[in-house]
């Protein structure tokens, strides 16, 4: 099914911004089992949170804040639990930042798993849990609830959509690779296969021109001005109702500097595109509220990572799959201790699968952000030495209240 719809179309851009942070770990060896208890590196922490902060979020923020005041710009950003919980503790500014952004009643904030997670690919039980404290968390920091939802990585499929419609959201976003589209353009609003709830697809193409080729020098349309970027957004006119940049918010300061021109391009943007007269702009949850016109069937998992857009990145070899099924392991004892609860879940972060990835010949540029490690092997080993100390310290609780 695929209705053609008719008549002048105007395009609306939903700028989405994906804000994350994991905790990233200390270095752990054979000989730290049983001897050290705490498993994160606090001082590179703060110092990526506070470098971030200079370089991405506080800049970042500010343009946006004169953004949303002066023109009809919206916006949406999905921030996660770990980032938030470093906002407080290294970070508050930035905090303060993004709660003056959310208070112009033009930013939408969307759900995610708190901990930015693979939960919904190993528990359910658990997705829901991090999905939930997720909810709490926007409420109490933001005082709102997200009808909207975004799953770690963009991972999706239809047995995901059928969940998250369950679970009450209106909504959720989904990477628009041509394996989900097939012959469709992801500029749309869809169904998923017998399912009520929106689907909005990235367009990836212009996305990945500002993400990952903004400073690419050896790229044929470089250097990406505003200008050239709204035509390429103008030709959508006739032939889409929406087009979805879907981007890490780090990419305006740190993934691509200031000195790139980045934060200019980001300044001139919303000027440039409201030339036209036909664009405007949209949240996530303004286009769940337009008609569908068609489904997408997705049964097999998607994301937006590498060239294949699978979940390689994350459990494409032994050393990946190892880790994550010890660590899921422990889910049901590990639950029945509180304390203990909160650091495993700070495990589950996606960032620690993903530093253990061997697809660095093509994909390998993204892995090194801000990666602790020497080889995906050292980083296997460090997390497996965690884990082998958790096992004991709650094998020696299990024991004491037996």
């Amino acid at each position: 099914m695929f209705r053609v719809l008719q008549g002048g179309i105007m395009v609306k851009v939903c700028f989405y911004f994906q804000v994350h942070q994991p905790f990233r770990m200390q270095k752990y060896t054979v000989f730290d089992i049983g001897n050290k208890k705490n498993y994160f590196d606090e001082s590179y922490n703060k110092e990526v949170m506070q470098r971030v902060a200079k370089k991405c979020y506080l800049p970042a923020n500010t343009i946006l804040l004169n953004l949303l005041k002066t023109t009809p710009l919206k916006l949406a950003f999905s921030i996660t639990g770990t980032a938030l919980e470093q906002f407080e503790k290294y970070a508050p500014e930035v905090l303060e930042s993004f709660k003056e952004l959310v208070k112009t009643g033009k930013v939408e904030l969307l759900s995610e798993t708190s901990h930015h997670s693979l939960s919904f690919l190993f528990s359910k039980e658990e997705f829901v849990s991090q999905v939930e404290e997720h909810q709490r968390l926007m409420k109490k920091h933001f005082g709102v609830t997200p009808k909207v939802f975004r799953n770690t990585e963009l991972i999706y499929n239809n047995e995901l959509a059928s969940f998250i419609e369950a679970m009450g959201f209106k909504g959720m976003l989904a990477e628009g690779a041509e394996k989900v589209l097939d012959w469709k353009s992801p500029n749309f609003v869809y169904l998923p296969k017998n399912q009520n709830i929106k689907v909005l697809l990235k367009n990836y193409k212009l996305s990945d021109d500002i993400a990952f080729r903004f400073s690419e020098k050896s790229w044929k349309e470089w250097p990406l001005t505003t200008e050239k970027f709204v035509k390429w957004v103008n030709s959508i006119n006739g032939n889409g109702t929406h087009v979805n940049l879907f981007m890490d918010y780090e990419t305006l300061g740190e993934h691509q500097w200031e000195d790139t021109g980045i934060f200019q391009f980001l300044e001139q943007l919303p000027h440039e595109l409201l030339k036209h007269p036909d664009n405007s702009f949209a949240t996530p949850s303004e286009l769940c509220q337009e008609e569908a016109v068609g489904e997408i069937d997705v049964p097999d998992v998607v994301s937006w990572a590498d060239i294949e857009r699978d979940v390689s990145a994350w459990l494409g070899n032994t050393m990946q799959d190892s880790a994550i099924s010890r660590l899921y392991a422990l889910e049901k004892v590990v639950k029945k201790d509180k304390k203990l609860l909160e650091t495993w879940r700070k495990l589950t972060t996606s960032d620690h699968f993903y530093y253990m990835c061997t697809k660095w010949f093509n994909d390998g540029d993204v892995h090194k952000y801000f990666n602790p490690y020497d080889s995906p092997y050292d980083a296997y080993m460090n997390f497996m030495n965690i884990l082998k100390d958790m096992e004991r310290r709650l094998t020696k609780k299990t024991q004491q209240n037996i």
